[in-house]
């Protein structure tokens, strides 16, 4: 018999190669920016923040810093791939489409956390870590991404014919557990959050929602 993946959900993952050298010089430009205060914050979080989140305001790929530029490049890059695939675009179709986006850092010390939300008005959503922190080995949990499973009513009854199914028709959540140059873009409608994070420095993360344009041309059935 053959079992289709019908209803599921694309999770798009890589690694920036080498990237220490990316990773430091955004670690030293995001402290920087995170010690003055209000002038970097987001004056308007869409979340409440929690005590030890640092959130800057949501326009971090327009910064002219080479670092920055940097990190953009490949993730718009990632971002292209994926979408084309996904929707089976030519190079053409591809190259008339314009991405539009909020784009930002977190820093997060020792117990904060970010609250399960979605993100309305956008198609794709990522999260670049720049450093996971070093969390204590009794807290595997710690600062771990976790997306819920949007087939909500998959578990309400259980028995041994639904128990154990492998992934990806698995009930409950998954988690990304990031190591640094790690880069995890998802469908923005897809319920998510940040668990507490227990170490004693820093998780610096970039997360980005983008939406899409057309540049006129060729139609998409050409």
């Amino acid at each position: 018999m053959h079992i289709a993946p019908v209803f599921a959900v694309p999770l798009g993952q890589a690694n920036f190669p080498g990237s220490e050298i990316l990773n430091a010089e955004l670690r030293h430009l995001f402290l920087s920016r995170e010690a003055q205060g209000s002038k970097f914050a987001n004056p308007n979080p869409s979340l409440k923040q929690q005590p030890g989140v640092f959130e800057s305001e949501f326009d971090l790929f327009s910064w002219p810093d080479t670092c920055v530029q940097e990190l953009r490049k490949f993730c718009w890059k990632q971002l292209g791939m994926l979408v084309q695939e996904l929707n089976g675009y030519t190079d053409a179709e591809l190259a008339r489409i314009q991405i539009f986006s909020h784009t930002w850092f977190h820093v997060t010390r020792h117990g904060g956390f970010v609250l399960s939300h979605t993100h309305p008005m956008a198609s794709w959503s990522g999260v670049y870590c720049v450093a996971p922190g070093h969390s204590p080995a009794d807290r595997p949990d710690s600062g771990v991404l976790k997306f819920h499973n949007p087939h909500h009513y998959s578990n309400t009854f259980l028995d041994a014919g639904n128990l154990r199914p492998v992934p990806p028709y698995h009930h409950g959540t998954w988690n990304v557990r990031f190591a640094a140059g790690d880069l995890v873009i998802f469908p923005s409608w897809l319920q998510h959050e940040v668990l507490p994070f227990h170490g004693d420095d820093e998780r610096i993360t970039v997360a980005f929602n983008c939406w899409f344009g057309q540049r006129p041309g060729l139609n998409a059935s050409q």
